[in-house]
């Protein structure tokens, strides 16, 4: 199964990079590849792919249900479902920094390191992090969440600089 997750991740990731796809068809790519796998999160991080696979399952979901939520806002149409599609994509997103934690504690925080990112959205600020696992190919997580941010810096591992995100291009592209 892990093979199957990380082949597909892998193979959007490098349509994205070399322009064969937008950052939307990207994000529907991985909702309807995490869909049709049919695997919920797991309980209990005791691996490295099961701790991804909840950050990915959950981030997934987050930004597919907050793009929906967008779209509804634009389009000036019921704001009923923008309401129920924001509070899906806020649910989402805080159990993605739970996930990340549950990660981050079952690798004891080792070989981590944690930053606010530049980007050009005002609203994000000062608020959007990176959080980067050294030893692991593409393994980069995003939050704005303070009690995660707080935990980083606990274990001394959330430096007090702002740099440019690993993956730039992707952060600053709206969808």
């Amino acid at each position: 199964m892990f093979d199957t997750f990380f082949s597909n991740r892998n193979s959007l990731i490098i349509q994205y990079k070399n322009g064969d796809i937008s950052k939307r068809e990207f994000l529907e790519g991985n909702f309807e590849f995490v869909q049709n796998m049919n695997v919920k999160p797991f309980s209990k991080i005791d691996s490295y792919e099961k701790g991804m696979y909840n950050y990915q399952y959950y981030n997934v979901l987050a930004k597919y249900y907050t793009m929906l939520a967008k779209e509804i806002k634009k389009s000036g149409k019921n704001e009923k479902y923008y309401v129920y599609y924001i509070n899906k994509g806020d649910y989402y997103y805080h159990e993605k920094d739970r996930a990340t934690f549950q990660l981050l504690k079952y690798l004891n925080y080792e070989k981590v390191v944690a930053y606010f990112i530049k980007v050009e959205s005002k609203y994000l600020k000062n608020k959007l992090y990176e959080i980067v696992l050294i030893d692991h190919k593409d393994a980069i997580f995003h939050s704005k969440s303070r009690w995660l941010m707080e935990a980083l810096k606990k274990e001394g591992v959330f430096l007090d600089e702002e740099k440019v995100s690993l993956i730039d291009g992707y952060i600053n592209e709206k969808y």
